[in-house]
């Protein structure tokens, strides 16, 4: 989709750039100093940002920048929806989580959402390590989403990790009770795991 802008259609087709950029809302889009905001955008500190998930449209003989709106409803972690991720780091207080689906549905764009310690496990974890390492593949559900933040639980038996790796040599973890074994080099992990640990998962790597 293109907007249109009033010129030959030889003009037009140099003026403007294909609706291919797919944005979320509050995603920047660029600066007022290098276009005006059009349809779908609005203002921040002197960046355009969408305000709608859609389209990125530039028309650049008009040097104006808008969002063309995804008429389907967009596949976006709202509160209580349930996602599927892979952890990307942790912290002693919290662990980075990149969205790779939602509602059994893969994410058109890229998404991180957070987990904080009280909202990991019902069972006492001195430090998120002790829940999650990066490469772990994990079920969680959107607690909030406010500010553009989205926060995620995974407390209770279906939330948790459902695919890891040893941290030492790098092959699968076996599930032995609440202890992660490995059977290559018998390293020995903790995790919070899901009830349906070792399943496939939509959604996974």
């Amino acid at each position: 989709m293109l907007i249109y802008t009033g010129l030959s259609e030889e003009e037009d087709s140099l003026s403007r750039k294909d609706a291919s950029e797919f944005k979320t809302p509050g995603e920047k889009l660029g600066v007022i100093e290098e276009f005006m905001p059009g349809p779908g955008t609005f203002t921040e500190g002197g960046d355009i940002r969408s305000t709608t998930v859609g389209h990125t449209i530039i028309d650049t003989y008009n040097k104006l920048v808008s969002i063309y709106p995804q008429k389907r409803r967009p596949i976006f972690p709202r509160r209580g929806s349930i996602v599927v991720g892979e952890v990307v780091s942790t912290q002693d207080k919290t662990a980075s989580i990149r969205i790779l689906s939602v509602d059994n549905q893969r994410v058109p764009g890229q998404f991180t959402g957070i987990i904080h310690i009280s909202t990991a496990s019902s069972e006492y974890i001195r430090t998120m390590q002790e829940a999650f390492k990066p490469g772990d593949m994990i079920r969680a559900k959107v607690i909030s989403n406010g500010n553009m933040v989205i926060h995620l639980s995974t407390l209770g038996r279906n939330f948790g990790v459902f695919q890891a790796f040893c941290s030492r040599c790098g092959s699968e973890l076996d599930r032995r009770g609440k202890i992660m074994g490995c059977s290559t080099c018998m390293n020995r992990e903790e995790r919070k795991i899901a009830l349906d640990y070792g399943k496939e998962e939509e959604g996974k790597k």
